[in-house]
């Protein structure tokens, strides 16, 4: 049944992954190439295998935590909360998708993509209260969004009107 649990969280988080590549593939032919790029953006290629891997690792993050063994008050509130400050991050990463790629508000998807990061970071410290190997699994993450806001006010600045 754990094994099950890892199933759902996969497809939960390629789901998100899915819908939000759509909307990213659609604007990058056209509307993304209209853009100024900061001298630090990456070719486009790399960012498909950056987030499959990403979004698998904060897969089997998520995996980690929800199936914990709790047994304390403590513990099961820490593993609770971290499934749903996780799902909160989660809909952050899905939205700032739509805010950048598909409504193009640059300066919005900066504001949001720092709320994201937040987000990220106390996921991780929740994390940890459940599943150490959880929270480790999430660095590259944090790390990536930390690269994704630098680009996100790059493009915002050299784009403003």
């Amino acid at each position: 049944m754990r094994w099950l649990y890892l199933i759902l969280w996969i497809a939960v988080c390629f789901g998100v992954a899915g819908v939000s590549g759509m909307w990213t593939a659609s604007e990058v032919a056209g509307w993304y190439r209209t853009l100024t790029r900061p001298f630090f953006a990456p070719p486009d290629w790399v960012f498909g295998p950056v987030w499959t891997v990403l979004y698998l690792m904060m897969a089997v993050a998520v995996w980690l935590v929800a199936t914990a063994d709790a047994t304390t008050p403590v513990a099961i509130a820490a593993r609770n909360l971290g499934v749903v400050i996780f799902l909160v991050q989660l809909a952050l990463n899905f939205a700032w998708s739509w805010i950048f790629f598909k409504q193009h508000w640059l300066g919005v998807a900066l504001i949001e993509v720092i709320v994201l990061w937040a987000a990220i970071g106390a996921t991780i410290f929740i994390f940890k209260e459940s599943s150490k190997i959880a929270a480790a699994l999430l660095i590259p993450y944090l790390l990536w969004v930390s690269f994704a806001s630098a680009l996100n006010a790059g493009f915002w600045y050299l784009n403003r009107r």
